[in-house]
């Protein structure tokens, strides 16, 4: 389809206009973080560092932080393994329901946050509590993999039914037991889609609040949840963007580094690299 000039003109003008109500309220909170207004000011008449300084002396945002990252590790792990499973069921096997089970674990990321958080915490209260775990971290890793489980399952699949069974079975013919072949052929096609989807299930885990409000219990506040819980407090405030500054930061790397992963080839070369010999 071919565009006239000024439709090309006013596609463009649309795009930057979507891509700054994005970008810029991000772009504040970075300059806020520096900003030596504690009031903010703006524009801002000089530039600090002092609120980062207070944001790493601050016990309650140091252990949130640690929090954060132990139950985005958490969630990863777990997800790594039953997303990955599920995968190889789905794509490697034919069974009565293989859909109904694409379907189920593709669900979670599309239930709104608030749903599936009460239908958490219904569960943890009808099945843990009883036996005297109560929420906490451990909760809050069970309701992060939820969805995290979702990455790691879609890019697992997706790898698998690019490379098919060929040098699978090339393995095997060649005198390789199960778990040779795993470990030599398919792990290192797997490799770059694993970490593309680690990357990513970490972040989404990492920002997560919805889910977080209704499973998380004393001693487990994540960084989001005490941004949240600390946003409207004025000496604070400093804090608080510095912390939400960091957590874009954060937040863009992994997204990045899965990105550049994810559009590489199953030997782990971008496409279109040449193969040497």
């Amino acid at each position: 389809m071919t565009l006239s000039p000024a439709a090309r003109t006013a596609l463009r003008v649309v795009m930057i206009l979507g891509l700054a109500v994005v970008y810029v309220p991000l772009l504040v909170v970075l300059i806020n973080s520096v900003n030596a207004d504690k009031t903010f000011g703006w524009p801002p008449t000089d530039l600090t560092g002092r609120w980062w300084a207070h944001a790493l002396d601050n016990p309650g945002a140091r252990q949130a932080v640690w929090t954060s990252v132990k139950a985005g590790v958490g969630a990863t792990a777990a997800a790594m393994v039953l997303g990955t499973m599920a995968a190889f069921a789905v794509a490697r096997y034919r069974f009565f329901g293989r859909e109904t089970v694409s379907l189920v674990v593709v669900l979670p990321i599309a239930l709104p946050g608030i749903v599936t958080g009460i239908a958490l915490s219904n569960a943890f209260q009808v099945v843990l509590e009883p036996l005297g775990i109560g929420l906490g971290l451990f909760t809050v890793i069970v309701g992060h993999a939820t969805f995290c489980v979702v990455t790691i399952y879609n890019n697992v699949l997706a790898r698998l039914r690019r490379t098919g069974t060929t040098l699978e079975e090339a393995s095997a013919d060649l005198g390789a037991d199960t778990f040779q072949t795993f470990w030599y052929v398919t792990l290192p096609n797997l490799r770059s889609a694993l970490l593309a989807g680690g990357l990513l299930s970490f972040a989404l885990s990492f920002d997560e609040i919805i889910v977080t409000t209704f499973t998380a219990g004393p001693g487990s506040q994540t960084l989001p949840i005490w941004i949240f819980d600390n946003l409207f407090r004025p000496n604070q405030a400093p804090v608080v963007n510095v912390l939400a500054a960091a957590l874009i930061v954060l937040s863009i790397i992994p997204i990045y580094l899965a990105q550049r992963l994810s559009s590489a080839s199953p030997g782990g070369r971008p496409p279109g690299t040449p193969v040497s010999g």
